[in-house]
């Protein structure tokens, strides 16, 4: 047999091994015991509960239990400017004495957000009222005017003044909005229908709204496709502009030469 395996077979090659693996477990169980102490495992200092509090009174009660900490801020509307929403970690979490805890506060001045476009998107009510809402914007009062298309965004009002479009507003700010009724203008402008021919004339007052009403003939009429209007009831004055849809406008024609096709 060599000289190494008898060594192998002998009693100091054995105690040599166990001499090895002690040295081994000891250094783990060591280190293991160590670290724990190092880092305080399983101890340390709960977090208290600061959400809810003032941001002054959140900050003292971490003073005193010698944590320290960093602040954010956030928008929220109609909640108290100062108070804390957010924390981390959470309440009741075991931490070291000296750790960081963040904080989130309610900040006291709204950011700024654009007023979106609803006029040339044509955006209706329910629509308008969610893209407010994605902005941070709030609808307050509605009001209707005549207009064809019901329900559809006319006019945006802040404050009593008519806003457009990329105003730059308060986050959280209530705007009033103008809406269609479907019905359209309830009154329209007369047209101006003297020296106009019987076609013209017919042709303004359709396109108006109002209702061609009774004809009458003044005169010898040799060609009654070539006549003229020499008179209207009712007529624009400067008392009186406009009159209801569907009016019917009376016409008093001669005989004439075709004139100027209406506007």
């Amino acid at each position: 047999m060599s000289k190494f395996g008898q060594y192998i077979k002998s009693r100091q090659f054995r105690n040599t091994i166990l001499l090895v693996i002690s040295t081994i477990i000891g250094i783990v169980l060591i280190a293991f015991f160590s670290l724990g102490y190092y880092t305080r495992h399983g101890s340390g200092i709960p977090v208290p509960q600061l959400k809810g509090l003032s941001v002054d009174r959140a900050m003292a009660a971490l003073k005193e239990q010698g944590f320290s900490y960093k602040i954010d801020s956030v928008y929220v509307a109609d909640q108290e400017p100062g108070t804390i929403v957010e924390q981390d970690p959470d309440a009741g979490t075991n931490v070291k004495q000296g750790r960081t805890i963040y904080l989130t506060m309610i900040t006291q001045q709204a950011p700024n957000v654009s007023l979106p476009d609803l006029i040339t998107e044509q955006s209706i009510y329910r629509e308008a009222v969610a893209t407010l809402s994605n902005y941070g914007l709030k609808v307050g009062d509605t009001i209707y005017r005549s207009d064809i298309a019901r329900d559809r965004v006319l006019e945006v009002h802040f404050n009593g003044q008519v806003i457009k479009p990329g105003t730059k507003l308060p986050k959280g700010s209530r705007l009033d909005l103008v809406l269609g009724n479907g019905e359209g203008a309830s009154e329209v402008d007369i047209p101006e229908l003297v020296n106009l021919d019987l076609d013209a004339a017919k042709f303004a007052i359709k396109g108006a709204g109002l209702t061609v009403g009774t004809i009458t003939y003044e005169g010898s009429i040799s060609d009654s496709t070539n006549v003229i209007v020499v008179s209207q009831s009712p007529m624009k004055t400067d008392s009186t502009a406009q009159t209801s849809i569907g009016t019917r406008i009376n016409l008093t024609v001669s005989q004439g030469q075709k004139t100027n096709e209406p506007n």
